[in-house]
C-alpha cells in the first residue's frame, strides 16, 4: 500500500513531538511575579507592567529558540524516514523537504530577531521608568531626610540584603524565607522560637541565619569605623516574613522579627544618637561603595 510509505515515516517524528510538548509545558517556568507573605497581594514595583511584558517577551524568546530547531528538523527527519520506506527515490521530493527546512530556519531567525528587538525596547522602557520612579521617591524620601536605605550592599565575599541608616543607629537587615509546614489536619504551623545561637522551626532548627546576620553586623561596624574614623552603633536585624516570632529566649544583640512592622521597629529602636557629621559620613561611605560596585571596581560578591 503506497499510503504506508507516507504514514510510517511519522514514527521518526515522535521524539521531536515529545520534546516540543516538554518545551510548551515549560514555557511559563519563569514567572517573576511574587506575592507578599503578609497579605498575599501581588507585589508591585515601579515599571511593574513593563516587567510583566518583559517576562512574556522572554517566554516568547524561549519558545522560538527551543521550538525553532525542533520544527526545522521535522521535514528533514520525515524525509529520511521516507527514504527508508519509499520503493523508489524521488529527488524532487527530497529537495522540497530541504527547501521547507530552509524556509523554516529563515522564519525562526526572523522571529528571534523580533524577540531580541522587543526585549531591548522593553528593557529601555523599564530603565526609564525606574529612573523616573527613583526621582519621584525623593518626594517622600528626600536625600536630606535623616533616614536612608541601601539595598544589596557588597562586603568582601557576600551581600548584605539591606542597610538602614537612621538618626539613632545603623541597622543591618537580613531576610530569610522559609516554607511553613502543615499539620496532618491541614493547620498551618508558623511559630519559630529564637534562641541565642539557633532558630527552632517546627520540625527543624537552623544556626546559619543568626550567624550570617552577626557576621554582616560585625563587618559593617568595622568597615564604617575604618572609613569614617568614628565609632558607629550597628545592630543586626533578621526578618522572617510570614512567621510568628517567639523571642523569649533570644539574645539582645540581634533583633528577630517577622518584618511586617519593620519600619516602625527601626524608628523606635535607639542605639545611640548619631551627630550630623557622622550621619553624613556613613551615608557618603555607603554611597561610594555602591558606586564602586556599579563601576566594576569591586568584584561581584558571591551569594
Amino acid at each position: 500500500m503506497a499510503w504506508l510509505e507516507y504514514l510510517l515515516p511519522l514514527i521518526f517524528l515522535f521524539p521531536l513531538a515529545a520534546t516540543a510538548v516538554i518545551v510548551l509545558a515549560l514555557r511559563n517556568l519563569h514567572d517573576a511575579r511574587v506575592r507578599s507573605p503578609f497579605d498575599a497581594h501581588t507585589l508591585r514595583e515601579p515599571g511593574q507592567a513593563l516587567r510583566d511584558r518583559l517576562d512574556r517577551a522572554f517566554a516568547g524568546l524561549f519558545l522560538d529558540g527551543a521550538l525553532g530547531p525542533i520544527v526545522t528538523l521535522a521535514p528533514l527527519v520525515y524525509g529520511m524516514g521516507r527514504m527508508l520506506f519509499a520503493s523508489q527515490q524521488n529527488w524532487i521530493e527530497w529537495a522540497l523537504y530541504g527547501a521547507l527546512s530552509t524556509v523554516l530556519v529563515l522564519v525562526f531567525c526572523l522571529l528571534l530577531i523580533r524577540d531580541f528587538q522587543r526585549i531591548r525596547r522593553l528593557k529601555l522602557g523599564l530603565a526609564c521608568e525606574l529612573a523616573v520612579g527613583q526621582e519621584l521617591e525623593t518626594l517622600i524620601r528626600p536625600e536630606a531626610h535623616p533616614y536612608y536605605v541601601f539595598h544589596d550592599v557588597p562586603t568582601d565575599s557576600y551581600t548584605i540584603d539591606h542597610v538602614a541608616v537612621t538618626p539613632h543607629g545603623v541597622f543591618v537587615v537580613e531576610t530569610r524565607a522559609r516554607t511553613r509546614p502543615f499539620t496532618p489536619d491541614g493547620r498551618e504551623i508558623n511559630v519559630v522560637s529564637v534562641e541565642r545561637e539557633r532558630l527552632r522551626f517546627p520540625g527543624w532548627s537552623e544556626r546559619q541565619p543568626l550567624l550570617k546576620t552577626r557576621q554582616a553586623t560585625r563587618w559593617l561596624a568595622a568597615w564604617l569605623q575604618k572609613r569614617t574614623g568614628r565609632q558607629v552603633a550597628v545592630m543586626g536585624v533578621l526578618t522572617l516574613p510570614g512567621w510568628d516570632i517567639d523571642t523569649s529566649g533570644a539574645a539582645s544583640d540581634l533583633m528577630v522579627i517577622s518584618g511586617e512592622d519593620l519600619s516602625a521597629r527601626l524608628i523606635r529602636t535607639h542605639l545611640g544618637e548619631i551627630d550630623d557629621a557622622t550621619h553624613g559620613a556613613v551615608i557618603a561611605a555607603l554611597l561610594e561603595r555602591a558606586a564602586q560596585l556599579d563601576d566594576g571596581q569591586l568584584q561581584g560578591p558571591s551569594i
